[in-house]
């Protein structure tokens, strides 16, 4: 039921922007991978020339415009990076996430992605040193940014009314994570988070604008799956930390989250299930009514903060994370 409401949705919002004056664009989003295979992510769409850019010459649209756009369904992208040309696909919500064989040195590459059609798009893509033994993945909404995702109203207000030049950046968060980042150069830094790749261009502007280290997003999409009405964000941040540990065994993980979207317990169970590949966890608090109210709870985290061994910072600011996760050897 839901896959045919999605579909014929789709269908008439895709004949609406052929005759409007959408473009169909293939936007590119930073990527990530070894030496060998890379992770490339991006969309294909019928979009308002300009909309999906990361250039700050498009970041006066308020934030529901960013969710006008209209996937292009399985469309076929050719990705170029270094000597490598590839063929992907985009899935049924335009979404380009596929792994590219390469021969690439460690640091940025840029990728290039084409389809018929569509205006093309590139983006960066990071090739981790293969002797990196340290990473932070972190969560972006109430944790490097201030969105009010506990309360709704504001929440809907911040996302889809705001521009992203007035959002907040969380207090001292962009000074802990560059921090980390000075001393551990090799490190990757990976921001995961249940927001829709809609959005993907707004959040790469503000972390660049407000100081934040440069790193791949790993969001999600919004749309309907075959099985259910909504997509659950908790197992796309499971998902990607077990695919995380799979692909960097060697990397220990720092997890930087906040308490008011489950990341506690999504955290405190992958650290359970995957000790070696967990460095420490950082967690931004709310406060507890804000934690409760957005789906989180000042308990979630009971079952990994007591865990021998692993070390847990909870702060309500970088600072306070940046005190504990220095006195704990890890900055």
């Amino acid at each position: 039921m839901a896959q045919r409401v999605a579909q014929s949705w789709n269908d008439l919002r895709t004949r609406q922007a052929r005759r409007g004056d959408y473009v169909a664009q293939v936007v590119a989003y930073r990527g990530y991978g070894s030496t060998r295979r890379v992770r490339v992510l991006g969309r294909v769409m019928y979009a308002r020339p300009g909309l999906h850019s990361e250039s700050d010459a498009f970041n006066n649209f308020r934030g529901w415009v960013s969710f006008t756009s209209v996937p292009i369904q399985h469309a076929e992208v050719t990705v170029e990076i270094g000597a490598t040309r590839a063929v992907v696909h985009a899935d049924a919500g335009g979404v380009v996430d596929a792994l590219v064989d390469v021969e690439l040195e460690p640091g940025w590459h840029e990728a290039r992605m084409s389809a018929d059609g569509a205006e093309p798009g590139s983006a960066r893509v990071l090739v981790v040193e293969p002797g990196a033994a340290f990473g932070i993945v972190s969560d972006i909404d109430d944790t490097v940014m201030v969105t009010a995702l506990p309360r709704p109203f504001l929440a809907l207000w911040n996302t889809f009314v705001l521009s992203e030049r007035a959002r907040t950046p969380t207090p001292g968060m962009a000074v802990l994570l560059d921090r980390l980042a000075t001393e551990h150069p090799e490190a990757p830094i990976v921001y995961l988070s249940t927001g829709p790749w809609n959005a993907a261009p707004t959040l790469q502007r503000f972390l660049g604008r407000n100081l934040y280290p440069a790193g791949p997003l790993l969001l999600t999409d919004w749309g309907m799956t075959p099985e259910r009405w909504f997509r659950s964000g908790r197992d796309h941040k499971r998902e990607n930390l077990e695919r995380l540990a799979a692909e960097f065994p060697g990397i220990r993980w720092l997890l930087v989250g906040d308490n008011g979207q489950h990341d506690e317990s999504i955290y405190a169970e992958f650290a359970a299930e995957h000790p070696d590949s967990v460095a420490a966890v950082a967690i931004r608090e709310l406060s507890p009514g804000q934690a409760v109210f957005s789906g989180g709870t000042t308990h979630d985290a009971a079952g990994g903060a007591s865990r021998p061994g692993l070390t847990w910072a909870s702060a309500p600011d970088g600072a306070g994370l940046a005190q504990q996760l220095e006195s704990a050897g890890v900055l």
